[in-house]
C-alpha cells in the first residue's frame, strides 16, 4: 500500500479470519482480514466487525472509520457453511447493544452517527456490496466484481441490499441484480449510485482515507448532524429532516466547535477542531 499515512501490515488471522483495527489520526482503519478465503464472512469476523463499528462510536478522539480489505479481493461473500446455521435458527451473529454495521436500524442493536467511508476493490459479493450501501461514502477500484447473487444460493439478500439499491437505483435497476444474481462492474455501479468514485486499481484505499482525512477536519458535531440529518430525510421524509433544522442549528451554534469556526474565519486560518 502506498498510503501518505503509515498502514501496519496485517495480523496472522485465525482461519475464521478476524477483523483488524488501526488508529490514523482521528480515523479508524478497519481491515476485513481473510484472504485466503477471499474474505468469506464468518460469525467471528461479523462479531468483530460491529466491535469496530461501536469503537469508532464510543471513542470521542475517533471522527471517521475507513473500511478495507487485505488480499486482492474485498470479499466472496458469506462463508455459507460457517453461517447457515445461524440463518436456519434465525439468529444473527452479532450480539444485541453494538453498532450493526449494515445500518437499518434493527430492534437491539444501535445505529452508527459518525461517518463510515469505504475501499472496495476485486470481488465485492453479497455482504460485500451490503457493507457499502450501508456505509457513507464508498471508492471503488476499476477491477471490482459485484454481485448479489444470493438467488442463486436459495436465500434473500437480508443486509440491506433489497432496500438501498432501490434507493439508490430505483426497482427496475435493483430487481434487474437482485433477480439475475449477475456480476456487474465498478462502471456500472457507479452508473448505479452504489459507489461515488471510481479509481485505478491500487489506489481505492489512498483515495478513501483522502476523503476520511478532509471530513476529519471539519467539525465533528457538525459532521455529526449533517450526516443524521439525511439519513433522516431518506427514512423518515422531508419534514422530519426540517423539523430537525432549528433546534440542531441552535444547538450547534452554542458550542466550542462553532465559535472556532467563526474566530478561523475572521482570522483566516484553518479551524481547529474539538468536537465540544
Amino acid at each position: 500500500m502506498s498510503c501518505a499515512l503509515a498502514i501496519a501490515p496485517p495480523t496472522v488471522p485465525p482461519p475464521e479470519g478476524c477483523i483488524d483495527t488501526q488508529v490514523l489520526g482521528h480515523i479508524l482503519l478497519i481491515g476485513i482480514n481473510r484472504p485466503a478465503k477471499r474474505n468469506g464472512w464468518t460469525p467471528a469476523m461479523f462479531r468483530q466487525l460491529a466491535e469496530a463499528y461501536t469503537r469508532l462510536d464510543d471513542d470521542p478522539a475517533l471522527r471517521v472509520g475507513v473500511l478495507h480489505a487485505f488480499g486482492d479481493h474485498f470479499t466472496g461473500g458469506l462463508d455459507l457453511p460457517a453461517v447457515t446455521a445461524y440463518m436456519q435458527r434465525g439468529e444473527k451473529a452479532i450480539p444485541e447493544g453494538l453498532v450493526e454495521p449494515h445500518d437499518f436500524g434493527q430492534p437491539g442493536y444501535r445505529r452508527r452517527t459518525k461517518p463510515m467511508v469505504v475501499a472496495v476493490k476485486g470481488i465485492c459479493f453479497t455482504v460485500g456490496i451490503e457493507l457499502m450501501l450501508g456505509a457513507d461514502i464508498v471508492v471503488a477500484s476499476d477491477n471490482c466484481r459485484f454481485s448479489q447473487m444470493e438467488v442463486q444460493r436459495g436465500i434473500m439478500a437480508t443486509g440491506g441490499a433489497t432496500l438501498r439499491m432501490a434507493e439508490r437505483a430505483g426497482a427496475g435497476n435493483a430487481l434487474l441484480h437482485l433477480l439475475t444474481a449477475d456480476e456487474f462492474d465498478s462502471a456500472e455501479a457507479l452508473r448505479l449510485n452504489f459507489v461515488q468514485k471510481v479509481v485505478p486499481a491500487g489506489q481505492e484505499l489512498d483515495e478513501a482515507l483522502a476523503i476520511a482525512r478532509r471530513i476529519a477536519a471539519q467539525a465533528p458535531l457538525a459532521v455529526v448532524a449533517t450526516r443524521l440529518n439525511v439519513l433522516k430525510a431518506i427514512e423518515q421524509g422531508q419534514a422530519a429532516a426540517v423539523a430537525d433544522f432549528v433546534p440542531v442549528q441552535k444547538q450547534l451554534a452554542n458550542s466550542a466547535d462553532a465559535a472556532e469556526g467563526v474566530r478561523a474565519f475572521v482570522e483566516r486560518r484553518p479551524a481547529q477542531f474539538s468536537g465540544r
